[in-house]
């Protein structure tokens, strides 16, 4: 399409949305979670920002690039693509880029900012004009804690015309996920039946996965993040206190290199402590970043701005850790399958990202006429980032070997089809573990998690200058896992090898080769005559509770050297 033919198009469609009063449903989930609070009517001259995520143009063809630059028996494995190079595939058409504009500036919205990609608006405007743009939309302050938010609960429409060049509009209806769905850390300290616990610190982490004193970063390209969404924050000095406690006898920073972003004031939140002091301390001598996003607009959406700054960064880190999720059931499926294309994007560059799994087993959905089912967790059950499960000591009072954390998340994806690259290790845990639970519970042909796993049970944790023991969950698994992969790519930078990137169809070929097989127990679930609690269990090779097992860190180093 020439200048002049596309010009006539938006003329056109101007024209339209004059004439037309039809209007297309958006695809909304507009529940409130019944830990927010209904305040007031938002006034008509306050301001909203709202994302606007517009239609990607090759998203098959980016799918199969990933494969092949994922894929080690291809001849493209490692060649990654730039910021750039990815902006070139997936930006949006030309049309596309000028419906959208025509119809937000039809409207007096001019404050908007793009990225990179050009596949993303951020735009503000007063909640009159929002309305306006979004017939059925009402903006209502909603208050959890000392936490507020700006959102319209009630759907809202898009006219046909426009509703073709967008996946989503960001800052209308999500709530963000409760801390403890996803981090028994949030929750304040989970104390063992026992009352005493060994304790996971970072020494018996290195013990356990033969990480040695001189399994340190040396390459000076190396780089390693974490992402903290919801109001936590890290303290330098408790990162400080931490690796003078417990990091004494190899070498390590005491440092973050590098906060996108501000830290906010008040007390450390456990969770922020946890994933930056255990990243630091298993991917010891690397540098790392911390993403935070505090003091947030009402109606943001941290993990979305998140996105955002990936889309708009050429140099991040190699390796992020993030321990964030959601019931796939309270998300829509047109808001899930884009950020699976956020996902693939990042893949692409070389980067690496790893989801805890999530603290509540299998999950339960209790549905009042079918009957129960498990609950599945995004991004966990995304097929393009690694999902990390977790483990406790069979002895506690010991370093003995693992067995299944009964809170380890895992399942199977209601949304995502099984992708290519775990079809057989998959089926093979179907066919010979038995009894399963009953298929009415689960989608056996959905996107099975976690992909591996790592302890998560009784981990010392300092915040706010206090060493806080039995500080447990896969928010724990996650950024040692991450840290260990650091370390291989530290190896890797060293003698001129790319970055592990997305290392999914890497790790299902080894077939548990450089991991420690976790083959007890089983993780909870709906507790109802059925299942009794119980969800899926441990056993040899891959299951949907522990993956591939925990990193028997030389074994897999040698691995993944070529």
């Amino acid at each position: 399409m020439n200048a002049k033919t596309m010009r006539i198009a938006v003329f056109v469609l101007s024209l339209i949305w004059l004439v037309s009063g039809e209007l297309l449903e958006a695809d909304q989930d507009a529940s409130v979670p019944e830990d927010w609070i209904l305040v007031e009517r938002v006034g008509p001259l306050e301001e909203v920002e709202l994302t606007f995520a517009l239609k990607q143009q090759n998203v098959n063809q980016m799918e199969e690039l990933l494969k092949l630059v994922s894929d080690p028996d291809s001849q493209q494995y490692g060649k990654y693509l730039s910021l750039e190079e990815v902006a070139a595939l997936v930006q949006p058409s030309q049309l596309t880029e000028k419906v959208v504009q025509n119809w937000l500036q039809g409207h007096g919205v001019k404050n908007c900012h793009t990225v990179v990609t050009r596949d993303f608006l951020l735009c503000v405007m007063t909640v009159q004009v929002a309305e306006a743009l979004l017939p059925g939309s009402k903006f209502h302050r909603y208050r959890s804690d000392s936490h507020t938010l700006l959102r319209s609960t009630s759907l809202y429409s898009v006219h046909e015309d426009v509703y073709q060049h967008l996946d989503f509009v960001g800052g209308v209806h999500r709530f963000p996920p409760k801390g403890k769905e996803i981090s028994k850390g949030w929750e304040g300290a989970r104390q063992s039946a026992l009352g005493y616990h060994l304790g996971v610190t970072p020494s018996v982490i290195r013990s356990r996965y033969n990480l040695t004193a001189k399994d340190v970063g040396t390459a000076t390209n190396n780089s390693q993040a974490v992402a903290q969404f919801l109001e936590q924050y890290y303290h330098p000095a408790d990162l400080a206190e931490f690796m003078s406690l417990f990091a004494g006898g190899f070498t390590h920073m005491s440092a973050v290199e590098r906060v996108v972003g501000t830290q906010g004031g008040g007390k450390a939140g456990i969770e922020a402590s946890l994933d930056v002091e255990y990243i630091m301390s298993s991917g010891a001598n690397i540098s790392t970043w911390v993403f935070t996003n505090p003091g947030r607009h009402e109606t943001q959406e941290p993990f979305l701005q998140w996105m955002l700054l990936l889309s708009n960064m050429s140099a991040v880190p190699w390796v992020h850790t993030i321990s964030y999720g959601d019931d796939e059931d309270s998300l829509s499926d047109a808001y899930m399958n884009r950020i699976n294309n956020e996902f693939m994007k990042i893949g692409l560059r070389g980067i690496s990202m790893l989801f805890a799994s999530g603290d509540s087993g299998a999950g339960c959905r209790h549905l009042t006429k079918e009957g129960n089912t498990f609950r599945p967790s995004f991004p966990a059950s995304s097929p393009y980032v690694t999902t990390v499960g977790g483990t406790s000591f069979k002895n506690p009072f010991k370093l003995s070997y693992e067995i299944t954390d009964y809170i380890s998340g895992g399942g199977f994806s209601n949304v995502f089809a099984m992708p290519d690259y775990q079809v057989g290790a998959v089926g093979r845990y179907l066919k010979s573990v038995q009894p399963l639970p009953p298929q009415t519970y689960f989608n056996t042909t959905g996107r099975a998690y976690p992909d591996l796993a790592a302890l998560s049970d009784n981990y010392w944790v300092v915040t706010n200058r206090v060493p806080v023991p039995w500080v447990s969950g896969t928010s724990a698994s996650t950024p040692v896992v991450g840290g260990i992969l650091s370390l291989i790519n530290d190896q890797r930078f060293l003698k001129g090898l790319p970055s592990l990137g997305f290392i999914n169809p890497r790790l299902y070929k080894l077939q548990g080769k450089g991991l420690f097989d976790v083959t007890e127990g089983c993780h909870l679930s709906c507790l109802d005559d059925k299942v009794e609690g119980k969800g899926f269990c441990a056993s040899p090779s891959w299951d949907p509770v522990t993956g591939w097992g925990t990193p028997n860190y030389p074994v897999l180093l040698a691995a993944l050297m070529d």
